[in-house]
């Protein structure tokens, strides 16, 4: 093959191709077109400055062919070097290396062509000044030319788009909030406009990041959010405390200004992700909590390298303990649940984002004793995490017999067999709806917790039973969060049982979280209680809820009172008032030192309790369950005559 059509070849090849009629590439033969008259310019403007000096051009060649073989080199340097390659309205650092060195390569490959002529017939082709002028005066104009088409192109973007665009500004000064808005000023295709930053850490506002003002909300963020003029607020710092968080919110859901929330950016896989992780701020993120710090090496040494089983895994509780769990390198996880739709789901999602996880799923009913003995024997669990129970309170006042199967028989099935294969934990998820409780499943997770924590002093028991008890969970299947979405997202009413009503929250990672450092802790029969910060009222939070998601509560979405539920009480408990409580090495999980019943006592008890249930006697099944929990007291049900005999 000639050379020529070799030369051809190759720059017809791969990236190298201009691809004249494909209209996606346009703009490559463009740049390649509109570079050849810069440097073509360059030329001139150089032999019009070295015109009148007492510098000469040599006549070996005449000065149109020096300049002719002069843009040959440079491109063939365009071609090899892909000057055309990017797009020039993105140009970036590596477009200017690229232009750097097909400019001054071309003035090497001259210089070198001059000393070779003059070596061979001692006489140049050009004079040496010229081409080190052409060289950095085609750079420079070729790289003008770049930085003036992305300049144009982003003011002519941002004229016509910024009307569209939310303006936003950023809370806080901070790493986070300045790669943030560094993301917002130079993703063209985002839908916010930044227009500067909040902060409190200073006074003066005269500084500026990447171009915008940074605003004072020491004295009043009314004032400040009055002068950057903007319809949507950011907070991305995790600087700011929760209580700041919500001052901030309540300010702008006064205003009228949208609240947004992103994810450290840290998490974030590109630019393109800006529209995806801005939200607007959920009333989760809302919750006055400090985060959570965790032993992890004592974590990893309690669950590293064991057989585990989960009860309850297709649960909110039990399928975050799962995915907890999994950071841990575990042996095995038996994930364990009546639920057959809930444990698919969780089945698809392990093997979908965990592939490294060793876990199987069983579909069962702790209830059944013959079938859970079967998993004990298959798997030989070194610890026990009990997730499974019936939770909602309305529901189990009507039916309390369902109660004692899961809640109390369940357990007791599960505690006899741990102790039976000597499984080393067995961790039992309760709540604090056991304390004091007014309600059947309350009552039966007490029921459950007296069991395990008796059991703990039997002779010959090794296994260690440990109680966890927290209170409501955000985001948890059946919980009041999601519950008022769906009310709002239908235009309401949203309905409140009772205006003073008030509740714990707590995240289900925070909560699973706490489950497993308590698990870490302890010699059996305690009772971990967590702390959940102060309880919330129902009611605000309704309120709140409303008004983040752009309404008006009364007004444009109603709420109604509706009454307490059966068995419902205004306020729940994580101690009774007899127990005392001792601290841990953790700072939000505590101890509540409650007696141990005897345990013979207790196994009778049981035994009763659970035979008035599959007789579905349910006044017999609350009358004992009363006497087994004599604390138990119903409210707003038709149980209360139960608590006079």
């Amino acid at each position: 093959m000639k050379l020529p059509q070799k030369i051809f070849k190759h720059l017809s090849k791969g990236d190298n191709r201009l691809e004249l009629l494909n209209q996606n590439y346009l703009p490559r033969w463009v740049v390649v077109l509109i570079d050849v008259l810069l440097v073509t310019t360059s030329m001139v403007v150089v032999y019009l400055v070295l015109l009148n000096t007492p510098l000469k051009f040599y006549d070996v060649f005449s000065l149109p062919l020096q300049g002719l073989l002069a843009l040959l080199v440079n491109c063939i340097g365009f071609f090899l070097f892909k000057t055309y390659s990017g797009i020039i309205r993105h140009s970036t650092f590596t477009d200017i290396i690229k232009v750097a060195f097909a400019s001054f390569s071309t003035g090497a490959i001259l210089i070198l062509l001059n000393i070779f002529i003059e070596q061979v017939q001692d006489q140049r082709i050009f004079l040496t000044t010229s081409i080190i002028l052409y060289a950095f005066l085609s750079f420079t104009s070729m790289i003008l030319f770049r930085i003036g088409v992305k300049e144009s192109y982003q003011l002519l973007l941002k004229t016509s788009d910024s009307s569209s665009k939310k303006k936003v500004a950023i809370i806080g000064i901070d790493d986070h909030t300045i790669a943030l808005g560094k993301a917002l000023t130079t993703e063209v295709n985002s839908n916010y406009e930044l227009m500067g930053f909040l902060t409190k850490k200073i006074t003066s506002s005269s500084y500026e990041i990447v171009g915008k003002p940074v605003i004072s909300i020491k004295n009043s963020i009314e004032e400040a959010l009055e002068r950057m003029r903007v319809n949507s607020i950011i907070i991305a710092s995790d600087s700011i405390s929760g209580k700041e968080k919500n001052e901030i919110v309540e300010v702008c859901l006064e205003k009228n200004i949208e609240v947004l929330n992103v994810p450290n950016i840290q998490t974030w896989k590109s630019k393109a992700d800006i529209k995806n992780f801005i939200k607007p701020i959920q009333i989760e993120d809302l919750l006055d909590r400090a985060s959570i710090s965790l032993d992890t090496e004592k974590i990893e040494n309690h669950l590293q390298g064991k057989t585990i089983l989960v009860t309850g895994g297709a649960g909110s509780i039990g399928s975050e303990i799962v995915k907890q769990i999994a950071k841990f390198s575990p042996e095995l996880i038996v994930v364990l649940d009546q639920a057959e739709s809930a444990l698919h789901e969780l089945d698809i999602y392990l093997s979908q984002n965990l592939p490294q996880l060793n876990f199987i799923t069983e579909l069962a009913d702790v209830s059944n004793m013959y079938r859970m003995g079967l998993l004990f024997k298959k798997y030989n669990f070194n610890l026990v995490y009990h997730a499974a129970a019936y939770k909602h309170v309305p529901l189990i006042e009507r039916n309390p017999h369902e109660a004692i199967y899961v809640n109390i028989l369940g357990t007791v099935n599960l505690s006899i067999l741990s102790t039976s294969y000597d499984v080393e934990k067995f961790v039992m998820i309760s709540t604090d709806k056991a304390v004091n409780p007014t309600n059947v499943m309350g009552a039966s997770k007490r029921a459950a917790e007296i069991y395990v924590q008796s059991l703990q002093n039997e002779k010959g028991v090794n296994t260690k039973f440990i109680t966890t008890r927290f209170g409501n969970v955000l985001g948890s299947n059946g919980s009041v969060i999601p519950h008022f979405k769906k009310q709002i997202s239908q235009g309401g009413p949203v309905t409140v049982t009772h205006k003073n009503i008030i509740r714990y929250f707590m995240t289900i990672p925070e909560a699973c979280q706490l489950v497993l450092q308590a698990g870490t802790m302890g010699n059996g029969g305690e009772i971990y209680v967590f702390d959940m910060g102060k309880p919330k009222k129902i009611l605000d939070l309704a309120e709140k809820m409303i008004r983040l998601s752009g309404f008006e509560p009364y007004s444009d979405i109603d709420i109604k009172i509706t009454g307490l539920r059966p068995g419902e009480k205004l306020y729940e408990e994580l101690l009774t008032d007899s127990s005392k409580v001792q601290p841990t090495y953790h700072p939000k999980i505590m101890i509540a030192k409650v007696a141990a019943e005897e345990f013979s006592e207790t196994k009778k008890s049981i035994k009763n309790i659970i035979k008035a249930a599959t007789r579905k006697e349910d006044a017999q099944v609350v009358k004992l369950l009363k006497k087994i929990v004599p604390e138990y007291k119903s409210e707003n049900s038709k149980f209360v005559k139960l608590d006079d005999n």
